[in-house]
């Protein structure tokens, strides 16, 4: 295991602390991801600006968690999983479409699986996707506005995966609940 420290709002360093505390503010606790990418504060910050922007696109919580939850599971992020399980489900996103993103099998509504059939086509082939690729996503009904934000959120789980694997944060217990592992197959 790797000695990141988990920061809090006293330890972190100064430039981490605002957003440390914006955080705090808005879950109510600082999850142990962020708690540990704020030794970093390019690193916290980049991670919840990215965030924020992510939010703002046209796709629905359903859509952006699709995204997140697929290159989560394609990425073997554990706390992500957890914890984008547990905000699913806060948000409202349909049981079956969680069950689907953590186990990694086709969601019944046909936009929606091509949204996460395309999230796969961009993580596996680090953006390479091919124009039949692209086209096929763009006449299940999306844009290419929407082309475009899912590598956004691709990006985003880059921060949030590439750093879990590295700082290995304890899972915090707001998502011990939705714990998952790669050799799970629905929602707990």
């Amino acid at each position: 295991m790797n000695d990141f420290k988990i920061h809090t709002t006293e330890s972190a360093p100064k430039a981490s602390k605002p957003v440390l505390e914006a955080a705090k503010k808005k879950m109510g606790f600082i999850p142990n991801l962020m708690a540990t990418m704020a030794e970093s504060p390019v690193m916290i910050e980049s991670y919840l600006t990215l965030m924020g922007l992510f939010d703002k696109t046209e796709l629905s919580e359903t859509e952006r968690q699709i995204i997140l939850m697929t290159n989560n599971r394609l990425n073997a992020c554990t706390y992500c999983m957890a914890a984008h399980t547990a905000v699913s489900k806060m948000s409202g996103v349909d049981n079956d479409v969680i069950a689907a993103l953590r186990s990694g099998t086709p969601i019944n509504d046909p936009k929606l699986e091509a949204l996460r059939t395309f999230a796969i086509i961009i993580n596996e082939s680090r953006g390479w996707a091919s124009e039949e690729q692209v086209a096929t996503f763009l006449a299940a009904g999306y844009t290419k506005q929407t082309v475009l934000d899912v590598i956004v959120g691709t990006s985003l789980k880059v921060l949030s995966n590439y750093s879990t694997h590295i700082v290995e944060p304890e899972l915090d217990a707001a998502f011990a609940q939705v714990a998952w592992t790669k050799d799970m197959v629905s929602v707990a």
